[in-house]
């Protein structure tokens, strides 16, 4: 860890501000990035309830990354909502950081997930009239940021990504996995304690898909954030930290 502050502080003093430095200060010892108890969720289809998570409970700690892999269908986009707030769970608890966030109303959920969780989706869903720069600099801005340090921040993050020479482009510019790395960026510029990607290789070559996982887990390990990762490639979730398969409904350790 005190290898990441010295690259922290040296990228500071080049003045090109990646994270903030408490992203870099994140122990075990402190609250885990995301604790699930007892996740439920039923879908209703006329008089039958469709139950696709049947108690699922899961601890995600600062500093690793996690693969989340199942077949099709299993529900992992449906945990991922959930551990997102984008979607509320029929039943169980979801912590971030320590707090329970489960009956927060819409307003509190949208200020934590802005504050706390990035997001990378299969598709990159960069916003195609602006630059690479432009789409890692507009969370920052939202997030009340001044312009100067939003785009150092958005610059240093595009350098980490091996982009800077891309940074002017717009999407319809970029390589399939160039976008995704654009997109990763984003995800992490404001930074969250929590990273879920859904499938964020799943569109790609090997070759490429190599290259945006690479670029992905550089990013956690620098920042010390906590990743959940969705998978069907077993041999890049076999190179997290470890694995957890959502089988009938519930979560087990791989």
């Amino acid at each position: 860890m005190s290898g990441t502050m010295n690259e922290l502080g040296h990228l500071r003093s080049e003045g090109a501000v990646a994270l903030e430095e408490n992203a870099y200060a994140r122990t075990r010892q402190e609250p885990a990035a995301l604790q699930l108890k007892g996740i439920r969720r039923v879908y209703e289809q006329g008089r039958v309830g469709l139950e696709v998570l049947k108690g699922a409970d899961l601890v995600l700690h600062p500093g690793e990354a996690v693969a989340l892999v199942g077949p099709s269908g299993a529900g992992k986009s449906t945990l991922l909502h959930i551990s997102g707030l984008l979607e509320r769970p029929s039943a169980g608890f979801v912590f971030i950081s320590g707090a329970d966030c489960t009956a927060l109303g819409d307003g509190e959920r949208t200020a934590i997930r802005r504050r706390e969780i990035g997001f990378v989706y299969q598709q990159h869903r960069l916003l195609p009239e602006f630059s690479a720069l432009e789409n890692v600099v507009m969370p920052q801005r939202i997030a009340g940021l001044g312009k100067g340090e939003a785009f150092e921040r958005a610059g240093a993050l595009l350098d980490m990504m091996g982009l800077s020479a891309r940074a002017s482009h717009r999407p319809a510019e970029l390589s399939g996995g160039e976008q995704q790395r654009v997109a990763i960026a984003r995800a992490v510029a404001n930074a969250p304690r929590l990273l879920l990607a859904d499938e964020p290789t799943g569109n790609l070559d090997p070759r490429t898909a190599e290259r945006v996982f690479t670029g992905l887990m550089e990013i956690v390990r620098k920042s010390g954030l906590a990743a959940l990762i969705a998978t069907h490639n077993h041999e890049l979730a076999e190179r997290m930290d470890r694995t957890v398969s959502l089988t009938d409904g519930l979560l087990h350790e791989v």
